[in-house]
């Protein structure tokens, strides 16, 4: 006697699988990247100047603005104070760039040691 098996095949087809694989990575556990480690550590100094001399500029200049507010609103009383706390916010101003420079050494001197070592381990893989 002759046993028919008959069952049901579906094979995906690659855009498909592409998508299954996307979705199930989502779920797997995390895996140690070194070189994607290295590279968000590289960024980090990076970003942290910029929100800092950022943050830097932008307090500057809204004094500098305050202070030319002072001298449009009381020219008899505040010229001479507004005049005072424009030019102190463009001094602050001035300095946003020299403070990004500041942070990013520091930054990256701090980070150094963690950097040159992944940097070494995938180098001698």
């Amino acid at each position: 006697m002759e046993h028919n098996q008959q069952g049901f095949s579906y094979t995906y087809s690659a855009s498909q699988r592409d998508e299954v694989e996307a979705i199930r990575r989502k779920y797997l556990p995390p895996q140690e990247n070194k070189l994607e480690t290295l590279r968000v550590l590289d960024r980090r100094p990076g970003q942290k100047a910029t929100a800092v001399s950022l943050a830097v500029g932008i307090v500057c200049i809204l004094v500098m603005g305050s202070g030319m507010s002072m001298c449009l609103a009381g020219p008899e009383v505040l010229f001479m104070p507004g005049i005072a706390v424009g030019l102190a916010g463009m001094a602050g101003a001035a300095l946003a760039y020299p403070v990004y420079r500041t942070v990013l050494r520091r930054e990256r001197e701090r980070i150094a040691p963690e950097i040159l070592r992944l940097a070494d381990e995938l180098a001698g893989q």
